[in-house]
């Protein structure tokens, strides 16, 4: 155990991987919309003819193309020397003949200037058809009447305190903790089983065997590798507290006071109505269960990695190479799919039948589970959850181990899973 863990803590790559990882995804997340917001310098040139004269103003202010009014459209427009990025011709009012324009293009038309000048044509025939009724601000009407308004969340507690809240926090929330384990169990599950299979190809273990038993040698390779993990998300644990604290300095958040209700003329006044959109989020953040997530990660990160590491030792141990897996790994990774997709499918709907059963069910408990609990699970539910899945787990280690102590000394030809099955019958 102490081999696997030192060996695994103390390479290059494992250091900067742990400091680096939480700035990598932190990159992965913000650096495309940051690029996707960047204009660029170049102006795209769309030549307008508009027979009706109507369109021209409603179609300006783009800074990505400029509109030019041309009397006919010409063919030298989409010659490969020209520098026209496209044609827009209207030939009639469009609030009587929606059909009367087309956009035409020597190649496909560009997304954005097609959104552009959909939303803009559209907002000046809805314009136009208001303007044919002839009644007296009726504009101004259809727009109060259309208004629309966003409902705060607040948590309150039978002692009567409030917090702020977020559903789309929430659901952030539980996504990345069981993005966390749905990566974590194969990843280190991995790792037990490159570890088993390197070590039987190099006939190391016939030499180890020798001094340990082999439920000892899988065991330490279990715990070695799972505590690399546990380390592993300790640090990015205390990352996460420092980069939650510099963003309530950044911001000047008081978590206290933001979580507090205020009085104004008597009224109460819930704490989402003060708050800037930033303060917001993070009081929603900060009013999140983190001590019941914190726990619960990491019993079921511990209980789906005993599961399915025990299984990749197996595995490791009852084949040859790395090639000789994937009949054994394809339903285990089926398995955790289903788990995944189902987490994602439950985001919106955290009680229903998918979510319950999901949740309790040993093989994917561990992944949808953690989607659910940012919102709220009865205590019993995740009782009954954690005990069938340490159940199942202690259930795989035994029956893993029973595989292991025969596989790691065979070599030759690949078993069948009736082999397998009777490797387990030994005693």
């Amino acid at each position: 155990m102490r081999r696997e863990f030192m060996t695994r803590v103390a390479k290059r790559s494992f250091i900067l991987l742990t400091i680096l990882m939480p700035f990598i995804f932190a990159a992965l997340i913000f650096l495309p919309i940051w690029l996707s917001s960047v204009e660029g310098d170049e102006v795209g040139t769309v030549m307008l003819v508009d027979k009706t004269g109507r369109y021209g103003a409603s179609l300006q202010g783009n800074p990505s193309y400029n509109f030019v009014p041309v009397a006919e459209n010409k063919d030298e427009f989409y010659s490969e020397e020209s520098d026209v990025a496209a044609v827009l011709c209207i030939n009639g009012e469009l609030h009587k003949d929606p059909t009367a324009v087309a956009l035409y293009s020597s190649q496909e038309i560009p997304a954005d200037l097609l959104t552009f000048t959909t939303a803009a044509l559209n907002e000046q025939v809805r314009k136009d058809k208001l303007q044919s009724h002839n009644i007296p601000g009726l504009e101004h009407i259809i727009k109060d009447v259309e208004s629309t308004f966003s409902i705060p969340t607040i948590k309150r507690d039978a002692a009567g305190e409030e917090s702020a809240s977020s559903t789309d926090v929430a659901m952030l929330t539980g996504y990345l903790f069981t993005l966390l384990i749905y990566i974590f169990v194969i990843a280190y599950g991995g790792m037990v089983m490159q570890s088993v299979i390197e070590e039987k190809t190099g006939r190391i273990v016939e030499l180890m065997v020798s001094s340990v038993k082999p439920f000892q040698l899988m065991m330490g390779k279990i715990i070695g590798v799972a505590l690399v993990g546990i380390v592993q998300l300790a640090i990015w644990g205390m990352m996460l507290a420092a980069i939650i604290f510099a963003a309530q300095l950044l911001f000047g958040v008081d978590v206290s006071a933001s979580t507090t209700p205020s009085m104004a003329g008597g009224a109460m006044v819930p704490p989402a109505e003060s708050m800037s959109g930033g303060n917001e989020i993070l009081s929603a953040i900060m009013g999140l269960p983190f001590l019941e997530i914190a726990i619960m990660f990491i019993l079921y990160f511990i209980g789906g990695y005993l599961l399915y590491a025990s299984f990749f030792a197996a595995v490791g141990a009852s084949i040859n190479s790395q090639e000789d897996s994937s009949q054994f790994m394809t339903p285990v990774i089926l398995i955790i799919l289903f788990g995944f997709y189902a987490a994602m499918f439950s985001m919106e709907n955290t009680n229903g039948p998918l979510a319950f059963w999901t949740s309790i069910f040993p093989l994917t408990s561990p992944i949808v589970m953690m989607i659910r609990i940012p919102f709220g699970v009865p205590l019993w539910q995740e009782l009954l959850s954690l005990f069938l899945l340490f159940g199942t787990a202690l259930l795989f280690v035994y029956i893993g181990a029973k595989i292991y102590r025969v596989g790691i000394l065979m070599y030759g030809k690949k078993p069948s899973m009736r082999e397998i099955l009777k490797w387990v019958r030994y005693k």
